[in-house]
């Protein structure tokens, strides 16, 4: 019997394949799970419009839910836009244990384009004194930083 509660479990083996720490529902891209008869239909939203994470994700969803033996329907949700005040706190502990420093703050916090970075904890020695290097890191939800106490750069998960 196909449940609520069963398609959330497989849901949550889902890792995304940029930071495979993560899950879809640590990252809060789930956004409705509706189930008619054999059909699943699942709401999911992009991190951001063309992330190129989106068909690996929709490909291990299929994949996550095909022990259930029902028919899968993946619809993108484009609104609201996806934040990261939907990321689960377990999800930014995670991040930090991984290395990668979780979003400080609330997208509605969001600085503005000429304020001061973000104050980001360094994920390694938790040293508050660290220096943005680049607004680009190793994907495009990412920013590159700098521990002024280890030396040792970061990635941090922009808040947006």
């Amino acid at each position: 019997m196909v449940t609520l509660e069963r398609i959330k479990e497989h849901l949550a083996l889902v890792m995304d394949p940029e930071v495979p720490v993560l899950s879809i529902v640590d990252l809060g891209l789930v956004r409705s799970i509706e189930v008619k008869e054999m059909l699943i239909t699942l709401g999911i939203a992009p991190t951001y419009t063309g992330c190129p994470a989106m068909d690996v994700i929709h490909d291990r969803i299929r994949e996550a839910l095909s022990v259930l033996e029902t028919d899968i329907k993946i619809e993108s949700v484009l609104h609201p836009p996806w934040t990261t005040d939907w990321m689960s706190e377990a999800g930014k502990k995670k991040l930090e244990a991984y290395g990668i420093a979780p979003p400080v703050g609330k997208a509605a916090d969001k600085r503005s384009l000429w304020g001061p970075s973000a104050a980001v904890r360094c994920p390694r020695c938790k040293s508050e004194d660290t220096a943005l290097v680049s607004l680009f890191g190793s994907t495009a939800c990412k920013s590159l930083y700098q521990c002024q106490g280890c030396n040792e750069p970061f990635d941090y998960f922009k808040c947006f």
